[in-house]
């Protein structure tokens, strides 16, 4: 096998993970040493979230991602820059007997521009594209994105020449991402990220995981991942079935049983698996040839 595989390094996400790791950054100076460490340890694409550098809450605001943009830009490492635009579709319904009006904690439901506020300002080379709705996790939290929004976010991406990279959580958000394709709001080459594992989405069992790869289009590039202790076997699971692979803080706070990682070590231990499988690992500039991306800043 010689097949070219990249790695993306999920950086701090938006989970309760702050108080479980040290390792976890917060601030906008730590996001992008992290960012930095782990584009040197082989990751040619960096996923960022921010915090509330206080409280390490998840935030949106774009004066922090403009810090860890303008941070990472301004070093002397290359990567290339996904910002997520997942933040501002958070709905927590009030009760179980009473969902409406919602809770104020944990709801945080922001229309499309101001989803994208930070995209349109800094102009990473990817954002992420949330396509679809679904319960996340426990309670009464729903992870909310209606087609409506979706295709206008699509369409405000396509207009900026930013790539979208769509996550997928299921087998229905497929189809939805297919049907924006379809209607001309994302362009070739597309790419999407198989998000396993994550309840109350698709499990990371094989069988699903292939139904999940079968339903790519060939054209499509496609990478996929799972949380927690799977994290690190889905980076050879995915190489095999032909994808690209993301490890990351976001998605696993250890690297053994008892050792909590930090985001170069994960990094480093994708590099081992798959160079001890023969895959070569692919760098920023790789990857911008590959998906057709814009560098900028």
């Amino acid at each position: 096998m010689s097949q070219s595989v990249f790695i993306t390094c999920a950086i701090t996400g938006a989970g309760d993970t702050v108080g479980k790791s040290d390792k976890v950054p917060v601030t906008p100076a730590a996001i992008a040493a992290s960012s930095i460490e782990a584009a040197k340890a082989g990751a040619a694409i960096v996923h960022i979230h921010v915090r509330n550098p206080e409280t390490g809450a998840p935030a949106r605001a774009p004066e922090l991602y403009a810090e860890v943009v303008d941070r990472i830009r301004s070093s002397d490492t290359d990567v290339v820059l996904n910002l997520t635009s997942g933040m501002g579709g958070d709905l927590t319904l009030g009760s179980v007997e009473q969902p409406l009006p919602p809770q104020e904690e944990g709801t945080d439901m922001a229309g499309a521009s101001e989803r994208l506020a930070h995209v349109h300002e800094l102009r990473p080379e990817i954002t992420t594209l949330d396509c679809g709705t679904m319960n996340f996790g426990e309670g009464d939290y729903v992870m909310t994105n209606t087609p409506a929004l979706l295709a206008e976010m699509a369409r405000q991406v396509q207009e900026l020449g930013v790539r979208p990279e769509i996550e997928v959580f299921d087998t229905g958000h497929l189809l939805l991402a297919k049907s924006l394709v379809d209607r001309g709001l994302i362009d070739d080459p597309v790419m999407v990220q198989l998000c396993m594992g994550i309840p109350w989405g698709a499990p990371d069992d094989l069988n699903t995981f292939l139904a999940m790869v079968n339903n790519v289009p060939d054209s499509w590039t496609f990478s996929a991942f799972s949380i927690g202790r799977n994290q690190l076997p889905y980076v050879a699971l995915a190489a095999t079935a032909g994808g690209n692979v993301r490890v990351g803080l976001e998605d696993n706070i250890y690297l053994e049983r008892g050792e909590l990682a930090t985001n170069a070590g994960l990094v480093k231990r994708a590099v081992t698996i798959l160079e001890a499988m023969n895959y070569s690992v692919a760098g920023p500039d790789d990857v911008r040839a590959e998906l057709a991306l814009t560098r900028r800043g």
